[in-house]
């Protein structure tokens, strides 16, 4: 019996009667994080956790059907008993198990096992299936902690007080996160672009803590930013909302910049390797800590990752093919 299936609105689950993180308007979505690939307007009913609904109602409307849940919460739909457990990716963000019969099935949507001090960590969730991402599913990714990386980015933001420090990073987690490591290296405050402010406060809203930000939509355009920090996301780099900042010096946080070229392909001077995914170690070792017999890998090096769990480990691991995205501008 196959718990989950691949159908053309998205994974579904036919004893519960309901779809995960589809992307096409269906009857009841389960939604593993908010983010733009997972989370899609459409749907009759959402269930996401708690954590998730103000960036969902931000990014699919104060109106749409959602139901909060708590994490381990047991919910019964149809056959099945489903919960959701923290996937350590960003605020709210979960792997849905689903219990029915003497199956157990995990869905984990995008998940990081590195420390993130905004959102809760990885659960390790004993099951007989584990559906997994692979967006960096290759051995040259591995990650520093969190704190490490940001160290970096204090001390490059330090290293040029008489210019603007822009730094470009995806609007939900990767800011937030950021604004939350920083917290150990200064109490100065930190600008940000009118996409990641309003994020930001979200996560304010629900305790997370964070280095003071200010809107550049809040300041004069005569303002110099000189010697200050200021997130943006990816797709402000080279737009009119630059040309504010005289000489700023530019960087970009993200897993891509461990591939040699990519800062420079993209045009920043500066690389950080910071990501809310989980890098090869984290994939491989969180696959075998769940017990699964049988791995379906989405997004990202799929037939890499399932290759290596066969041939390495005599797992039962194959592609399955999604329209999830992975690390993109969201």
């Amino acid at each position: 019996m196959s718990l989950i299936t691949v159908r053309q609105e998205g994974l579904y689950c036919e004893q519960g009667g309901f779809y995960i993180d589809p992307w096409r308007s269906v009857d009841c979505a389960l939604i593993t994080h908010a983010h733009s690939d997972h989370a899609r307007s459409g749907a009759n009913q959402y269930i996401a956790t708690c954590l998730s609904e103000g960036v969902l109602r931000k990014r699919l409307g104060d109106e749409i059907n959602l139901q909060g849940v708590e994490y381990r919460e047991k919910l019964k739909l149809g056959n099945t008993l489903v919960s959701f457990h923290s996937a350590g990716h960003v605020l709210g963000s979960a792997q849905i198990r689903v219990e029915c019969g003497d199956q157990v099935w995990v869905v984990s949507g995008d998940y990081k096992r590195c420390a993130d001090p905004t959102c809760d960590p990885f659960e390790v969730i004993p099951c007989d299936v584990f559906i997994t991402e692979a967006t960096f599913g290759l051995p040259i990714y591995e990650w520093d902690m969190g704190e490490e990386t940001c160290r970096q980015i204090y001390q490059w933001w330090q290293s040029d007080l008489e210019r603007p420090s822009l730094l470009f990073c995806y609007s939900f987690g990767k800011a937030q996160r950021i604004l939350g490591e920083l917290c150990k290296f200064s109490d100065r405050p930190v600008y940000v672009h009118g996409a990641v402010h309003v994020l930001t406060e979200i996560y304010r809203q629900v305790g997370v803590k964070m280095l003071e930000t200010i809107s550049t939509t809040e300041m004069p355009r005569s303002h110099k930013y000189t010697g200050d920090l200021v997130l943006a996301p990816p797709s402000a780099h080279r737009s009119s909302w630059m040309k504010r900042f005289v000489q700023p010096q530019t960087a970009f946080a993200s897993g891509w910049m461990a591939v040699r070229g990519a800062r420079r392909r993209r045009g920043y001077e500066r690389g950080f390797v910071l990501s809310d995914h989980a890098d090869w170690s984290g994939l491989v070792n969180t696959i075998l800590q769940t017990g699964a017999k049988t791995v379906y890998v989405t997004h990202g090096q799929s037939e890499v990752l399932s290759r290596y769990l066969h041939e390495t480990y005599d797992l039962n691991a194959q592609p399955l093919k999604t329209l999830f995205e992975g690390e993109g501008d969201i």
